[in-house]
């Protein structure tokens, strides 16, 4: 760290005050314990015998002011530096505490950036990482609040065009305006319609938002991932056929066991499934195929419509993101789909992508095929 030269200043004078008092010291020592000495003449004769006595080759013992001064300016030496060592580590500090002052103030992009040793090095490195994770949990909670934010706007936008219709027939119907029964029927199919609409998004909106929870348990249990997938295959086939759409199970190895939460993984195939269904254009098979890699499992549910573009793949995940082409009365869902199995794929650890070509697009899983070990190691 550069001293300013205020600060040199003050470490010289320091200096100098510290080396004055010292020499002042110790000139009253040795003068007090010199008459002491003078005031005892078999103090003197004793030390005089010692001297005598005492020999290191030719010579004999110095006196003993000699030996005394000697420890005496290592003393001070001693005193001085631990003075002046002190009183710049007090600078460092000083220093240190403008720049919490600093970034206190509002500057949360300003970091400490002085160079020091020993342990005020790892208070300026404990202090830049607690303003990093401040700084990071600030961005996260505005992330928070924004999501928060377009979240009740998606939703009021999306509850708002099924209840208008719901209102506008049953409005209709409230002042007969109605020519038959026939109309009459119509009107009210219609708002069902509309009504299971909005139940199935407030479903979707119910299960995004408690996938989304942190502390949300997994009920894990160990079953066969190829039954699985076979049982889904049988639940779609009717709306598979509905869609001239052939849905099939391509896998090599059985049986594939793992150790997970089962019905919310049905919740993510399901949703893959569905997406496959209403948005796969032009799509004539579905298939989902499985295979072990390692301590993980990949599945991929993949059909052979329409190429989505490169710009939609990449926020496909997002909530109620959809891709252009697919807006539509009759396809128009929720828009929640892929964002809850991107949050219970995450719950397990796992990881959920999707790639698209001309010839196939596929959402592909990769899960652990033992949630209590991944958990534990």
């Amino acid at each position: 760290m550069v001293l300013k030269t205020r600060e040199k200043w003050e470490l010289f004078l320091e200096g100098l005050v510290t080396v004055g008092l010292l020499l002042l010291l110790n000139f009253a020592v040795v003068i007090l314990i010199d008459q002491a000495i003078h005031s005892n003449q078999g103090l003197v004769d004793g030390i005089y015998q010692i001297k005598r006595a005492v020999t290191i080759g030719p010579w004999h013992l110095w006196s003993w002011q000699r030996i005394f001064f000697i420890l005496l300016i290592i003393f001070d030496a001693i005193v001085v530096y631990w003075r002046l060592i002190r009183r710049y580590h007090q600078m460092q500090m000083r220093h240190i505490i403008e720049e919490l002052h600093f970034i206190a103030n509002g500057h949360l992009d300003h970091r400490v950036n002085l160079k020091v040793s020993g342990y005020l090095n790892q208070v300026i490195d404990s202090i830049n990482a607690l303003v990093d994770s401040t700084v990071n949990s600030m961005i996260e909670e505005r992330k928070i609040e924004a999501s928060k934010d377009e979240l009740i706007t998606n939703v009021s936008h999306d509850i708002r065009t099924p209840l208008t219709s719901i209102m506008g027939y049953l409005g209709l119907i409230e002042n007969g305006q109605y020519e038959n029964e026939d109309d009459l029927l119509r009107y009210i199919h219609i708002a069902f319609e509309k009504t299971k609409q909005m139940k199935s998004l407030v479903e979707d909106l119910f299960e995004f938002t408690k996938v989304q929870q942190t502390h949300t348990q997994l009920e894990v249990t160990t079953f066969d991932l190829v039954s699985m997938l076979e049982q889904l295959t049988a639940d779609f086939e009717l709306e598979a056929q509905k869609h001239h759409i052939l849905i099939e199970v391509d896998v090599t190895q059985r049986p594939i066991m793992m150790s997970a939460d089962a019905g919310k993984l049905v919740r993510v195939f399901s949703n893959l499934i569905v997406n496959a269904l209403k948005y796969g254009d032009e799509a004539t098979k579905i298939t989902l195929s499985a295979h072990q890699e390692n301590n993980d499992v990949v599945i991929s549910v993949a059909n052979d419509g329409r190429q989505i573009p490169q710009e939609d793949l990449e926020n496909i995940f997002e909530r109620f993101y959809r891709v252009e082409g697919s807006r539509s009365a009759e396809t128009g869902g929720s828009g929640l789909g892929l964002a809850i199995a991107q949050s219970i794929v995450k719950l397990h650890g796992g990881e959920i992508y999707a790639t698209s070509t001309e010839q196939e697009t596929a959402f592909n899983t990769i899960l652990p095929l033992n949630r209590h070990q991944q958990e534990e190691n």
